[in-house]
Parts: structure tokens; C-alpha cells; sequence
């Protein structure tokens, strides 16, 4: 059963695009956000100056998947200083460290390497990252305390909209491309497990809090028609330079689960054509999502 948490976040200046500084209850890590083009006041902030990582962002206002740099240093602040001349790509970074001084190099090796690991696992930014940092050696309970550190920066990137470690399907050990995805509580949701048939491809799909997720080994048409929109044309075409989707003969492949807006986008890219997506996609029971929808209203 999953647990709440409580977060406090101040803004520094009372403005959302300022320096930003985060914190979970009854957390001894702590998170500062700063655009970029702020970074001097850094200095004006001794948790900065700590032993931390940091993660470099680009702009989310772009076409593809944004970058991302995760990095690790004594001295963040210091640290920055030269990304700041060497490294283009970035925007704003935000940087974790400890309130007490409990963080040695050792600690930080370590949760850089498995931050590089869940960033890539959850595949929604491109690292500039090369290969994953190796683990240094910690004692198990050590470990265990940097891995409970970790989830909680995985909680506060999400809450100040980097969900850089969020995998887009929270379950993701299945290899099946259809197999049921639990709600945490014993309880299968019928909207998680969701097919669509069409001119003798097969693709799967799940609802998430975020969006219409296209799973992974879903098949797509590699041809559109006039009446799909140019919008949904467009994004096909990105997620095929990106290598998300990758031809097999004549048809397309989703090589990674794809997150959407909607069960109609969904729709639309597969058939390559003009879909409704409550209407298109069925649980394994053979009932519509517009089905269900129409019989929760009228319950």
C-alpha cells in the first residue's frame, strides 16, 4: 500500500521560475532548483556548496526528448561553474544534498550511478550521460539508505516537473507487452490492459495518471491516410527518427513504451488513419472504453 508523503517547497524570490528550494518531512536531503542564468546567487546558498548530485535540464519546449546531464561533486556550486562555460544544452539544474554532513564521495558515486540507471530505464530524457558510472563500494545498510535517498529525489524531481526517473509504465518487470498491470492494491484495472485490432496489427495500451500509454511491441501501419491529422502525422514521424518506432517488413514497431495525450492519438498512430480511441480500444473482456465510461456515468 502505497504511503503519503508531505513536501515543502519555498520559493526564494515568490516566483515559480526562480530559484526554488524543496524538501520532504522527515528527510535529511534537501533540493535547490536554479535557472541557469542565475546560477551566481548559488553562493548565496551554503547547501549548494555541499557534497551532492545534480542534474543539468534542458528546455522542455522542444520536439524531441529533452537532455538531461546527472553529475555528482564535493562542491556542486564549484562544479557548476564549469558546466556553466563547457556545457550548451541546459537551462536549470537542481542539486541535492544533505542537511547533515552524513554525504561522503563514496555516498555520491553511488547515487549518481543509480540515478544514470533509472534515467535510463525510464527513457523520457536523453542523457548526455556516457556509459553508467560504476557503484562504489558501500555497506549494505549504507546502500539501503542511499536507495530510500534516491526514491525520495525521484519524488521531488516529479513534484518540480522532471520526472526524469519515472518509468511511464510503473511496472515494467513483465516482458509481455500485454501483461496486466496491478493498481498497488490486488486489484487489476481493465483500463491498463487495453488491445487494439486493426487491418491485422495488434497493439496494446494502458491508461496512466499522466495520459494514454502505447505499449511496447504495439504494431502500427507505416502509412497514413489524408484524413489523419498533420499534428499526429508529425509526432508518428518524430518517434520514428527517435528510433521509438522501428519498421519490421511491412509494419511499424513500438520499441519502448510511447506516453500520449490520449487513447485517440493512440489510435490514430497505429491505424494511420483517422480513429476514436474510446471506441477503438478494448479490455481483454472485449469491451470498449467508451463502454465502460458510459456505464460508470450511468452507476
Amino acid at each position: 500500500m502505497a504511503i503519503g508523503k508531505s513536501i515543502r517547497v519555498y520559493l526564494a524570490d515568490g516566483t515559480v521560475t526562480g530559484i526554488r528550494y524543496a524538501e520532504l518531512v522527515n528527510w535529511t536531503g534537501h533540493a535547490i532548483a536554479c535557472p541557469r542564468n542565475r546560477l551566481s546567487e548559488l553562493t548565496n546558498w551554503h547547501e549548494a556548496a555541499k557534497p551532492g548530485v545534480y542534474f543539468l535540464f534542458e528546455s522542455r519546449f522542444v520536439d524531441s526528448k529533452p537532455v538531461a546531464y546527472i553529475g555528482e561533486s564535493e562542491n556542486v556550486s564549484q562544479r557548476l561553474t564549469s558546466h556553466d562555460r563547457n556545457k550548451d544544452f541546459w537551462n536549470e539544474v537542481v542539486i541535492f544534498t544533505s542537511k547533515d554532513e552524513n554525504l561522503t564521495k563514496a555516498h555520491i558515486k553511488y547515487l549518481e550511478s543509480t540515478l544514470t540507471c533509472l534515467s535510463k530505464k525510464a527513457d523520457r530524457y536523453q542523457l548526455e550521460n556516457g556509459n553508467a558510472p560504476p557503484e562504489s563500494s558501500l555497506p549494505r545498510a549504507d546502500r539501503d539508505a542511499m536507495q530510500e535517498f534516491g526514491e525520495n529525489i525521484r519524488m521531488v524531481l516529479g513534484i518540480l516537473g522532471y520526472p526524469v526517473l519515472e518509468p511511464i509504465l510503473k511496472s515494467l518487470s513483465n516482458p509481455e507487452p500485454n501483461t496486466p498491470i496491478d493498481n498497488n492494491n490486488g486489484i487489476i484495472d481493465p483500463l491498463r490492459e487495453l488491445v487494439f485490432t486493426v487491418n491485422q496489427l495488434i497493439a496494446y495500451g494502458a491508461f496512466t495518471d499522466e495520459g494514454f500509454v502505447l505499449k511496447r511491441g504495439s504494431q502500427l501501419s507505416k502509412t497514413n491516410t489524408h484524413s489523419m491529422p498533420g499534428k499526429l502525422a508529425t509526432i508518428k514521424a518524430r518517434l520514428i527518427k527517435e528510433g521509438a518506432l522501428v519498421e519490421q517488413g511491412d509494419i511499424l514497431v513500438s520499441s519502448e513504451n510511447i506516453l500520449l495525450s490520449s487513447s485517440t492519438y493512440a489510435a490514430a498512430i497505429v491505424a494511420g488513419t483517422s480513429r476514436s480511441g474510446p471506441q477503438s480500444w478494448k479490455t481483454v473482456n472485449g469491451q470498449t472504453i467508451k463502454q465502460i465510461e458510459d456505464a460508470s456515468l450511468s452507476s
